[in-house]
């Protein structure tokens, strides 16, 4: 990959020449630098972050994303993203401001939550087509969970794959047209003195903002970084979300999917790998034979997780028993096959 910065004569018009350039961590879908940008008038230079989308598949699709979310976010009267500063399409190059990121409090979930509300908030339904509709779980992640759950012979109630193929439609008929960040991750939220923002755009979609609310307890299922937090705090952290959404759009939010949005991050097989390997193949099927560690758990540790979260939610779910039943039997054959497995850690690193 070239690491070079290239800032094209479309930037230095705009925003002069880059200095103190600094090469920082990314993913392998992109190049991103600190800069230096030349003063105006008596102001001192101003850092600044450069992306650049490289090229691959779906490299146009994933830079017209990030480029249309950071303008539907930017207009939160609290500020939830960098400002965009300059663009260069042609080299699929986008320039932010840099912000300072601290170390996150503990109850930093509730932050999180504020803000990612504050983020979801800021799409309309005339956004619509500006990105595309969220994708949820389909026939396929539910035969590929109930197959993981014969290999680990669990007990299958009847009438477990009817439940679960009327969640998948419920999920893709789920009201909303909330601004999704895709990968709303540790790592992609960035705590400043201001406050939570959030970067990383690539895989925005519309929707539902309970797809991601649920991410603070089934745990952040497409994140390097899982955690568990304690539910006094999650009861917070969900309050919170819906104080701010409140705030934001003068309407109360329905949770009543909330538990549907879990459940579908449980049968998503690629929610047990990073996106450089969500290539189709059946991951759950690895399961039984295999194990493997990304981020801070296994896929084990996840899978357990999320199985027990899915458990507790559903006792008495008068549409999702059989689920409930499902869970905890597969949960219970997971512990007695691997007893030393552990639970998933309840700090951020």
């Amino acid at each position: 990959m070239d690491t070079q910065l290239i800032f094209g004569d479309v930037l230095r018009a705009e925003l002069g020449s880059p200095t103190a350039v600094r090469s920082l961590s990314s993913s392998p879908r992109s190049q991103v630098w600190r800069v230096e940008l030349p003063a105006r008038a008596q102001a001192r230079p101003r850092q600044a972050v450069v992306k650049h989308l490289v090229d691959g598949p779906g490299a146009e699709e994933r830079y017209a994303r990030e480029l249309a979310a950071l303008g539907i976010a930017a207009r939160s009267p609290t500020p939830v993203v960098p400002r965009l500063l300059a663009t260069d399409p042609e080299r699929r190059l986008l320039v932010l401001d840099h912000l300072d990121h601290h170390t996150p409090a503990p109850d930093w979930i509730v932050h999180y939550a504020e803000s990612l509300a504050r983020l979801h908030a800021t799409a309309a339904p005339e956004d619509a087509g500006l990105l595309p509709r969220r994708q949820g779980p389909g026939k396929a992640d539910i035969a590929a969970f109930l197959a993981l759950a014969v290999a680990l012979g669990a007990a299958v109630p009847a009438g477990v794959r009817d439940e679960l193929e009327a969640l998948v439609g419920r999920l893709d008929r789920a009201p909303g047209h909330a601004l999704l960040h895709g990968d709303p991750c540790p790592g992609n939220d960035l705590h400043t003195v201001e406050g939570v923002r959030f970067v990383d755009f690539e895989q925005a979609s519309l929707g539902s903002g309970l797809m991601e609310l649920a991410y603070l307890r089934i745990g952040f299922p497409t994140c390097w970084c899982v955690t568990a937090a304690t539910e006094p705090l999650l009861a917070r952290a969900e309050r919170a979300y819906l104080t701010a959404w409140r705030a934001a759009t003068g309407s109360e939010l329905r949770t009543d999917g909330l538990v549907d949005a879990c459940v579908g991050w449980l049968i998503r097989g690629d929610a047990l790998v990073q996106r450089a390997h969500r290539d189709g193949t059946d991951h759950l099927a690895r399961i039984p034979e295999e194990d493997w560690t990304w981020g801070t758990a296994s896929a084990r540790q996840r899978l357990l997780h999320r199985l027990g979260v899915v458990g507790a939610l559903t006792v008495g779910d008068p549409v999702l028993g059989a689920v409930h039943a499902l869970t905890a039997s597969m949960r219970d054959r997971m512990l007695a096959r691997w007893p030393a497995l552990r639970p998933v850690p309840t700090q951020r690193p």
